[in-house]
Protein backbone atom coordinates (compact mmCIF):
# COMPACT_ATOMS: atom_id res chain seq x y z
CA UNK A 1 0.00 0.00 0.00
CA UNK A 2 1.37 3.41 -0.96
CA UNK A 3 1.54 6.39 1.38
CA UNK A 4 -1.19 8.10 -0.66
CA UNK A 5 -3.43 5.06 -0.23
CA UNK A 6 -2.75 5.00 3.52
CA UNK A 7 -3.71 8.68 3.76
CA UNK A 8 -6.87 8.13 1.72
CA UNK A 9 -8.01 5.23 3.90
CA UNK A 10 -7.13 7.02 7.13
CA UNK A 11 -9.19 10.04 6.10
CA UNK A 12 -12.09 7.85 4.98
CA UNK A 13 -12.01 6.03 8.32
CA UNK A 14 -12.25 9.31 10.23
CA UNK A 15 -14.57 11.36 8.04
CA UNK A 16 -17.06 8.74 6.88
CA UNK A 17 -20.01 10.54 5.27
CA UNK A 18 -18.94 13.91 6.63
CA UNK A 19 -17.51 15.96 9.48
CA UNK A 20 -20.95 16.85 10.78
CA UNK A 21 -19.72 18.88 13.76
CA UNK A 22 -17.74 21.19 11.49
CA UNK A 23 -20.52 21.29 8.90
CA UNK A 24 -22.90 22.41 11.63
CA UNK A 25 -20.67 24.99 13.31
CA UNK A 26 -18.46 26.43 10.53
CA UNK A 27 -20.67 27.54 7.62
CA UNK A 28 -19.31 28.21 4.15
CA UNK A 29 -15.77 28.74 2.93
CA UNK A 30 -14.29 30.75 5.80
CA UNK A 31 -10.51 31.25 5.93
CA UNK A 32 -8.64 30.32 9.09
CA UNK A 33 -5.26 29.48 10.49
CA UNK A 34 -3.87 26.98 12.99
CA UNK A 35 -0.46 26.10 14.40
CA UNK A 36 1.03 22.70 15.19
CA UNK A 37 2.10 23.06 18.81
CA UNK A 38 4.60 20.70 20.48
CA UNK A 39 3.73 19.71 24.06
CA UNK A 40 6.59 17.26 24.65
CA UNK A 41 10.33 16.86 24.12
CA UNK A 42 11.78 14.58 21.48
CA UNK A 43 12.56 14.14 17.78
CA UNK A 44 10.17 15.45 15.16
CA UNK A 45 8.83 13.16 12.43
CA UNK A 46 5.94 13.38 9.98
CA UNK A 47 6.03 16.98 8.71
CA UNK A 48 6.03 16.05 5.02
CA UNK A 49 3.32 13.48 5.68
CA UNK A 50 1.20 16.15 7.39
CA UNK A 51 1.49 18.29 4.29
CA UNK A 52 0.28 15.40 2.15
CA UNK A 53 -2.70 14.86 4.45
CA UNK A 54 -3.73 18.51 4.43
CA UNK A 55 -3.46 18.66 0.65
CA UNK A 56 -5.40 15.40 0.24
CA UNK A 57 -8.25 17.06 2.15
CA UNK A 58 -7.93 20.40 0.38
CA UNK A 59 -5.21 21.26 -2.16
CA UNK A 60 -5.65 24.97 -1.41
CA UNK A 61 -4.43 24.66 2.19
CA UNK A 62 -1.04 26.32 2.72
CA UNK A 63 1.68 25.27 5.18
CA UNK A 64 4.36 27.56 6.54
CA UNK A 65 6.92 25.08 7.91
CA UNK A 66 9.40 26.11 10.62
CA UNK A 67 10.84 22.73 11.66
CA UNK A 68 11.63 19.58 9.69
CA UNK A 69 11.85 15.84 10.34
CA UNK A 70 14.79 14.84 12.51
CA UNK A 71 14.83 18.12 14.44
CA UNK A 72 15.04 18.01 18.23
CA UNK A 73 11.85 19.60 19.55
CA UNK A 74 10.75 20.84 22.97
CA UNK A 75 7.58 21.89 24.72
CA UNK A 76 6.18 25.09 23.20
CA UNK A 77 7.77 24.77 19.76
CA UNK A 78 5.59 25.56 16.75
CA UNK A 79 6.33 23.18 13.88
CA UNK A 80 4.18 24.81 11.20
CA UNK A 81 1.21 27.02 10.53
CA UNK A 82 -1.57 25.87 8.23
CA UNK A 83 -3.96 28.31 6.65
CA UNK A 84 -7.00 28.08 4.41
CA UNK A 85 -10.56 26.85 4.73
CA UNK A 86 -11.37 26.35 8.42
CA UNK A 87 -13.52 23.31 7.68
CA UNK A 88 -10.68 21.66 5.74
CA UNK A 89 -8.20 22.27 8.56
CA UNK A 90 -10.56 20.68 11.09
CA UNK A 91 -11.25 17.73 8.80
CA UNK A 92 -7.53 16.91 8.54
CA UNK A 93 -6.63 17.70 12.16
CA UNK A 94 -6.94 14.32 13.88
CA UNK A 95 -5.35 12.26 11.11
CA UNK A 96 -2.38 14.66 10.98
CA UNK A 97 -1.94 14.50 14.74
CA UNK A 98 -2.31 10.71 14.95
CA UNK A 99 0.47 10.17 12.43
CA UNK A 100 2.80 12.90 13.63
CA UNK A 101 2.51 11.94 17.31
CA UNK A 102 3.19 8.26 16.65
CA UNK A 103 6.02 8.76 14.16
CA UNK A 104 7.67 11.35 16.41
CA UNK A 105 7.38 8.89 19.30
CA UNK A 106 9.19 6.21 17.28
CA UNK A 107 11.88 8.67 16.15
CA UNK A 108 12.35 9.80 19.74
CA UNK A 109 12.63 6.27 21.15
CA UNK A 110 15.11 5.35 18.41
CA UNK A 111 17.21 8.44 18.99
CA UNK A 112 17.34 7.71 22.70
CA UNK A 113 18.63 4.18 21.99
CA UNK A 114 21.18 5.46 19.48
CA UNK A 115 22.50 8.02 21.96
CA UNK A 116 22.78 5.33 24.65
CA UNK A 117 25.55 3.63 22.66
CA UNK A 118 27.18 6.71 21.17
CA UNK A 119 30.89 6.17 20.64
CA UNK A 120 30.54 2.45 19.90
CA UNK A 121 30.30 0.89 16.45
CA UNK A 122 27.07 -1.04 17.04
CA UNK A 123 24.02 0.08 15.03
CA UNK A 124 20.39 0.05 16.19
CA UNK A 125 17.93 -1.85 13.99
CA UNK A 126 14.16 -2.02 13.88
CA UNK A 127 12.16 -5.22 13.25
CA UNK A 128 8.96 -6.33 11.49
CA UNK A 129 7.01 -5.67 14.71
CA UNK A 130 5.19 -2.74 13.13
CA UNK A 131 1.57 -1.62 12.83
CA UNK A 132 -0.02 -3.49 9.89
CA UNK A 133 0.05 -1.39 6.70
CA UNK A 134 2.13 1.36 8.39
CA UNK A 135 5.52 -0.36 8.16
CA UNK A 136 6.98 2.01 5.58
CA UNK A 137 6.10 5.04 7.69
CA UNK A 138 7.25 3.53 10.97
CA UNK A 139 10.55 2.38 9.50
CA UNK A 140 11.01 5.89 8.09
CA UNK A 141 10.56 7.19 11.64
CA UNK A 142 13.30 4.82 12.85
CA UNK A 143 15.67 6.22 10.21
CA UNK A 144 14.67 9.75 11.21
CA UNK A 145 15.68 8.94 14.79
CA UNK A 146 19.12 7.74 13.70
CA UNK A 147 18.49 3.99 13.56
CA UNK A 148 18.72 1.63 10.62
CA UNK A 149 16.13 -0.56 8.96
CA UNK A 150 16.23 -4.34 9.08
CA UNK A 151 14.45 -6.17 6.26
CA UNK A 152 11.21 -4.57 5.07
CA UNK A 153 9.33 -7.87 4.91
CA UNK A 154 9.57 -11.56 4.22
CA UNK A 155 10.59 -10.91 0.62
CA UNK A 156 13.85 -8.95 0.77
CA UNK A 157 16.04 -11.13 2.97
CA UNK A 158 16.21 -14.77 4.07
CA UNK A 159 15.99 -14.96 7.84
CA UNK A 160 16.08 -18.49 9.24
CA UNK A 161 14.46 -18.28 12.67
CA UNK A 162 14.06 -20.91 15.36
CA UNK A 163 10.77 -22.23 13.96
CA UNK A 164 12.31 -22.62 10.50
CA UNK A 165 15.19 -24.55 12.01
CA UNK A 166 12.88 -26.81 14.02
CA UNK A 167 10.54 -27.45 11.09
CA UNK A 168 13.44 -28.09 8.70
CA UNK A 169 15.00 -30.65 11.04
CA UNK A 170 18.03 -28.69 12.16
CA UNK A 171 20.40 -25.84 11.38
CA UNK A 172 22.40 -27.59 8.65
CA UNK A 173 19.26 -28.80 6.91
CA UNK A 174 17.71 -25.32 7.02
CA UNK A 175 20.79 -23.59 5.60
CA UNK A 176 21.20 -26.16 2.84
CA UNK A 177 17.52 -25.89 1.91
CA UNK A 178 17.85 -22.13 1.62
CA UNK A 179 20.95 -22.44 -0.54
CA UNK A 180 19.16 -24.86 -2.85
CA UNK A 181 16.09 -22.62 -3.02
CA UNK A 182 18.10 -19.53 -3.94
CA UNK A 183 20.01 -21.48 -6.58
CA UNK A 184 16.79 -22.87 -8.02
CA UNK A 185 14.97 -19.53 -8.11
CA UNK A 186 17.92 -17.33 -9.05
CA UNK A 187 17.18 -14.93 -6.19
CA UNK A 188 20.04 -12.90 -4.71
CA UNK A 189 19.18 -12.50 -1.05
CA UNK A 190 21.30 -12.19 2.06
CA UNK A 191 20.94 -15.03 4.54
CA UNK A 192 20.63 -14.54 8.28
CA UNK A 193 20.17 -17.33 10.80
CA UNK A 194 19.06 -17.16 14.41
CA UNK A 195 20.88 -19.19 17.05
CA UNK A 196 19.69 -19.75 20.60
CA UNK A 197 22.88 -20.86 22.31
CA UNK A 198 26.60 -21.39 21.80
CA UNK A 199 26.11 -24.98 20.61
CA UNK A 200 23.86 -23.83 17.76
CA UNK A 201 26.34 -21.07 16.98
CA UNK A 202 29.11 -23.62 16.60
CA UNK A 203 27.01 -25.59 14.11
CA UNK A 204 26.64 -22.46 12.01
CA UNK A 205 30.33 -21.63 12.25
CA UNK A 206 31.26 -25.15 11.17
CA UNK A 207 28.82 -25.12 8.25
CA UNK A 208 28.98 -21.48 7.06
CA UNK A 209 26.98 -20.34 4.01
CA UNK A 210 25.26 -17.43 5.78
CA UNK A 211 25.82 -13.67 5.88
CA UNK A 212 24.66 -12.73 9.37
CA UNK A 213 24.10 -14.55 12.65
CA UNK A 214 21.40 -13.41 15.05
CA UNK A 215 22.27 -14.17 18.66
CA UNK A 216 18.87 -14.44 20.32
CA UNK A 217 18.37 -13.94 24.06
CA UNK A 218 22.08 -14.36 24.86
CA UNK A 219 23.41 -13.10 28.18
CA UNK A 220 26.07 -10.40 27.94
CA UNK A 221 28.71 -12.96 28.88
CA UNK A 222 27.62 -15.41 26.17
CA UNK A 223 27.34 -12.54 23.68
CA UNK A 224 30.97 -11.68 24.34
CA UNK A 225 31.98 -15.28 23.74
CA UNK A 226 29.85 -15.53 20.60
CA UNK A 227 31.30 -12.36 19.08
CA UNK A 228 34.80 -13.62 19.91
CA UNK A 229 34.17 -16.96 18.18
CA UNK A 230 32.61 -15.38 15.10
CA UNK A 231 35.36 -12.81 14.70
CA UNK A 232 34.68 -10.96 11.44
CA UNK A 233 33.57 -14.03 9.48
CA UNK A 234 29.92 -13.02 9.59
CA UNK A 235 27.86 -9.98 10.55
CA UNK A 236 26.44 -10.27 14.06
CA UNK A 237 23.10 -9.18 15.49
CA UNK A 238 21.89 -9.23 19.08
CA UNK A 239 18.19 -9.58 19.74
CA UNK A 240 15.75 -10.40 22.50
CA UNK A 241 15.18 -8.78 25.86
CA UNK A 242 17.67 -5.95 25.43
CA UNK A 243 16.55 -2.81 27.29
CA UNK A 244 17.75 0.78 27.55
CA UNK A 245 19.60 -0.19 30.70
CA UNK A 246 21.50 -3.08 29.08
CA UNK A 247 22.08 -1.53 25.64
CA UNK A 248 25.59 -0.30 26.42
CA UNK A 249 26.68 -3.65 27.87
CA UNK A 250 25.55 -5.53 24.75
CA UNK A 251 26.97 -2.95 22.33
CA UNK A 252 30.29 -3.06 24.18
CA UNK A 253 30.67 -6.74 23.21
CA UNK A 254 31.39 -5.57 19.64
CA UNK A 255 28.20 -6.96 18.09
CA UNK A 256 27.44 -5.24 14.77
CA UNK A 257 23.71 -4.70 15.24
CA UNK A 258 21.15 -4.67 18.02
CA UNK A 259 17.56 -5.13 16.85
CA UNK A 260 14.79 -3.76 19.05
CA UNK A 261 11.13 -4.49 18.37
CA UNK A 262 10.20 -2.05 21.13
CA UNK A 263 11.13 0.86 18.84
CA UNK A 264 7.87 0.39 16.97
CA UNK A 265 5.56 -1.63 19.18
CA UNK A 266 6.15 -0.27 22.68
CA UNK A 267 6.63 3.45 22.11
CA UNK A 268 4.90 6.44 23.69
CA UNK A 269 3.52 8.93 21.19
CA UNK A 270 4.70 12.52 21.57
CA UNK A 271 2.07 15.02 22.68
CA UNK A 272 1.12 17.62 20.07
CA UNK A 273 -1.95 19.68 19.28
CA UNK A 274 -3.31 21.77 16.43
CA UNK A 275 -4.39 25.11 17.89
CA UNK A 276 -6.74 27.40 16.00
CA UNK A 277 -5.71 31.04 15.61
CA UNK A 278 -8.59 33.44 16.23
CA UNK A 279 -7.18 36.13 13.94
CA UNK A 280 -5.42 35.99 10.58
CA UNK A 281 -2.55 38.36 9.91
Amino acid sequence: MTVDEIISKALAEDIGDGDHTTLATIPGNIPGKARLLVKDNGILCGVDLAGKIFHAVDPSLCLDIFMHDGTAIKYGDVVFNVSGNKASILKAERVVLNFMQRLSGIATATNKAVKRIEGLNTKILDTRKTTPLLRELEKYAVKTGGGENHRMGLYDMVMIKDNHVDYAGGIVQAIDSVEQYLSRTGKKLKIEIEVRNLDELQLVLDHGKVDRIMLDNFSVKNMQEAVRRIGRRFETEASGGITEETLWDYAETGVDYISMGALTHQIRSLDMSLKAETTIS
